[in-house]
């Protein structure tokens, strides 16, 4: 089983719409949405739900009213404000440390499961997909992401298909991190701008770090001819192979509106031509 993650040093690169439309070329598959902090790859895929897991990442304090002695242990120890003088304990301000209960002299304080975000298994039009989504304002992302891998990997075993296509976050947090450790090929979704450029240089070092074989896609790479050369250019000293060099294409938008990917949309335009030859690219280094 083989495992490619789409990433982006930074959102709005176009990683999803280039990882729906991989979706839409790649078979035996599984798709993984690991953008938890804000998946959208569901909004193009339309999933029908087979199962819905709670996630449960950090502890949220509960205290017993009737042990409770009243003290005021927790509330002088509290450091995140999450007790007040009444002794309330606010779900937002709780960071799951436990001091409450260590503190607590007759223990009327518990760490209890908090709910803080869902995994869904489901069927698409292109085959399973599983995704997660972290409630707002919650933590754990990066085991939430590990939870989301592993069900992904679940499904590929028990329906013996190939490959798992993981949309990862953007950026270089501890969700990319988590979307990335023992994948066999990192595609970056770049955009040909100064900032885009030093983010993806970023993002490269994350990779690099896992060990993780980088492959570079240049997406709008005709909107700023100058810096797509330029990043060729790094690639090229770094010993990365830029695989694919996506033109702007407006029929994009016409494929988000319609719910579709650009393949799916218009297979003809030179977009699309260029995403299926990219494929074809990486396919071959995955057999390498």
């Amino acid at each position: 089983m083989k495992q490619i993650t789409v990433i982006s040093g930074k959102g709005g690169t176009g990683k999803t719409s280039l990882t729906a439309s991989l979706s839409t070329i790649i078979q035996n598959k599984v798709i993984a949405d690991c953008d938890v902090d804000a998946p959208d790859l569901h909004l193009i895929l339309n999933p029908k739900i087979k199962k819905t897991m709670v996630f449960h990442g950090l502890k949220l304090a509960k205290r017993d009213v009737e042990r409770c002695i009243r003290c005021m242990k927790c509330y002088e120890n509290c450091r995140f404000g999450a007790i007040n003088r009444e002794l309330d304990i606010d779900r937002d301000k709780c960071e799951g440390c436990g001091v409450c209960s260590y503190v607590c002299p007759v223990d009327a304080i518990s760490m209890v499961d908090r709910d803080t975000g869902f995994v869904y298994t489901s069927e698409t039009r292109f085959g399973p997909f599983v995704y997660g989504i972290l409630r707002t304002a919650e933590e754990a992302s990066g085991k939430l992401v590990f939870q989301v891998r592993q069900e992904a990997m679940r499904m590929a075993e028990e329906r013996n298909l190939d490959l798992i296509l993981i949309d990862g976050p953007p950026g270089i947090g501890c969700p990319v991190v988590a979307s990335l450790s023992g994948v066999d090929i990192a595609l970056i979704v770049a955009e040909p701008t100064k900032s885009g450029i030093h983010d993806m240089e970023r993002v490269l070092k994350v990779v690099e770090h896992f060990g993780v074989r980088p492959l570079v896609c240049i997406n709008k790479y005709d909107l700023r001819i100058e810096n797509s050369i330029e990043i060729e250019e790094f690639c090229r000293r770094k010993g990365i192979e830029v695989v694919g060099k996506i033109p702007f294409d407006e029929g994009f938008i016409g494929a988000l509106i319609n719910g579709k990917s650009i393949v799916e949309y218009d297979p003809e335009s030179e977009a699309s031509k260029r995403i299926v030859e990219m494929w074809e690219r990486i396919e071959n280094r995955l057999g390498e």
